[in-house]
């Protein structure tokens, strides 16, 4: 079977995860996983490119992410990282040794020429990430957010303004001119895509801001599911609940579900939202009810094996 997850945040790495346990060579359904990533929130930090949603799936894929935090690399230092704070610099954004390897890797071969594509397999494989890792688009894509205080990069608004802002406009620079990345429209042909419980404003809808993504997962000729963020009213993790309300849409599976409705053939809901289901289904999906909180690899198999069987 070939699966593709469209992804960004804690939420679509771990679901990536899931997929990939669920199918691993001798598993009961074994397949290919191409994970198409979010490249809205990548930055340049100390003169390094960083790309934080692409990493914590590649982080997360090769068993080496930070669990507790969900982001980053386990058992960290930050030598470097101290060093740059007593030379003056500001250190806002959390950068660990080891994960600075990864930016300055990434960041060589960028001023080589390469795609960045190209250089997110060179990683993965010497992570030995057996998924297809691809960022959704090569060329630049920033996701920016207006707020009360103004317009403000995503990382100035996400990390080092701790998401306190309220949102009131996302605008996505770059995503006129910004071409799918090789592979990208081929992977929206697999028999399974699935919208990963990732934020559908910071995180999916910068996907489907690029050139003729929209259009393929809209036309795909595999099954389409969605997997809702929002579980009982709140997300599990981020801003996701709060931009919902300030954006005008109700805050609930439901309200997500109305999002993707033109997008996806079944939608997948907690329990806890069972309630819902008439309702979603009164939107033309067909509705899955289940455990979603992916609480360790267990559960996170667990739901990608469902997810599978929707097919």
């Amino acid at each position: 079977m070939h699966v593709t997850l469209l992804a960004g945040g804690v939420g679509g790495a771990r679901l990536a995860h899931g997929l990939d346990l669920a199918l691993a060579p001798g598993s009961a359904t074994t397949g290919l996983l191409t994970v198409v990533v979010n490249v809205g929130d990548d930055v340049e930090l100390h003169g390094l490119a960083v790309s934080p949603d692409v990493d914590t799936v590649v982080y997360t894929l090769a068993g080496r992410g930070d669990e507790e935090r969900g982001w980053g690399l386990r058992d960290e230092t930050y030598a470097t990282l101290t060093a740059l704070r007593e030379l003056g610099e500001d250190t806002w954004f959390t950068l660990g040794d080891r994960d600075l390897a990864t930016h300055i890797v990434r960041t060589a071969r960028l001023r080589r020429g390469e795609p960045l594509s190209a250089v997110t397999a060179h990683l993965a494989e010497a992570m030995g990430v057996r998924a297809r890792v691809l960022p959704v688009t090569d060329d630049r894509l920033a996701t920016l957010v207006d707020t009360p205080a103004g317009r403000l990069g995503f990382q100035e608004y996400f990390v080092e303004r701790q998401h306190t802002d309220t949102v009131l406009g996302l605008h996505l620079d770059g995503a006129e001119g910004a071409r799918p990345a090789p592979g990208v429209l081929d992977a929206l042909t697999a028999d399974l895509v699935v919208v990963a419980p990732s934020n559908p404003f910071l995180s999916i809808e910068p996907l489907l801001a690029v050139a003729g993504v929209r259009a393929a997962l809209t036309a795909a000729p595999g099954l389409r599911a969605a997997v809702s963020p929002i579980i009982g009213g709140r997300a599990i993790k981020g801003p996701a609940a709060e931009i919902l309300e300030s954006l005008g849409h109700e805050v609930s599976a439901l309200g997500v579900a109305r999002l993707y409705a033109d997008l996806v053939d079944v939608m997948v809901i907690d329990e806890r939202d069972g309630d819902l289901a008439d309702q979603v289904a009164g939107l033309g999906l067909r509705v899955h009810v289940t455990d979603t909180v992916m609480g360790g690899p267990a559960g996170r198999e667990r739901l990608a094996r469902e997810l599978l069987t929707l097919v």
